[in-house]
């Protein structure tokens, strides 16, 4: 798996992630998720530079001016709930993407620190010949993904895979690449070192669906 962890140089990106990391700024619910969106957007961003572009004209009013533009068919596939602002972000740079979403969460075993990935919903689009974009903000321990792999490969193998996720865990990602393939990319705006006993990324931010759209039962 080939990592562009964009934490290690210096970016206004440094600003978005500090505040989603600060507890007393998580208390804006509205800001989180927009700090979530422009962190999206800036990972579109330097995700859109491995794309295939070729040659396009395009007239304007006292023109014709060629351009390279991409034509790659892209298809966005979010984890539920808390990948939804990322989704948002990556939207507002890649207009005619096609969407997909998955509704994954862990179910612990009673008050134990052990928990299974559960998938209950997905749909997407077929994936064959296309890019898939996997978004995911959180990548703790990297269980969520491979149950999602494992739940896209009934809609056909695409030609390249992306992984978009703001805050990963050095334990997640070293479990992901041993189950996504050799190629994949993996576009990350922090890696912190460890997880504690609940699977949870220290330090981290907290609960990524909770802060952005409210706790659940």
């Amino acid at each position: 798996m080939i990592v562009h962890n964009l934490g290690e140089k210096n970016s206004i990106l440094n600003q978005f992630i500090s505040e989603i990391r600060d507890s007393k700024v998580q208390k804006d619910a509205m800001r989180f998720r927009l700090n979530i969106e422009r962190i999206g957007e800036v990972l579109g961003y330097e995700f859109s530079k491995e794309l295939g572009y070729s040659p396009a004209r395009v007239k304007t009013p006292l023109g014709v001016k060629e351009m390279n533009l991409n034509q790659d068919h892209l298809v966005i596939c979010s984890i539920l709930r808390a990948g939804l602002p990322l989704h948002q972000g990556l939207l507002n740079y890649f207009d005619t993407a096609e969407n997909g979403f998955i509704s994954a969460f862990r179910k612990h075993d009673g008050n134990s620190d052990n928990f299974e990935v559960i998938v209950k919903y997905f749909a997407a689009p077929s994936l064959v010949g296309k890019i898939l974009v996997l978004t995911d903000p959180m990548l703790a321990t990297g269980r969520t993904l491979e149950n999602v792999l494992l739940a896209l490969k009934q809609h056909g193998t695409p030609s390249a895979i992306h992984i978009i996720s703001v805050i990963g865990s050095q334990q997640g990602i070293e479990y992901i690449n041993e189950i996504f393939p050799e190629h994949t990319h993996l576009w990350i705006a922090a890696i912190d070192p460890e997880l504690n006993s609940r699977g949870y990324i220290v330090p981290g931010i907290g609960d990524a669906g909770d802060l952005a759209f409210g706790e659940k039962l």
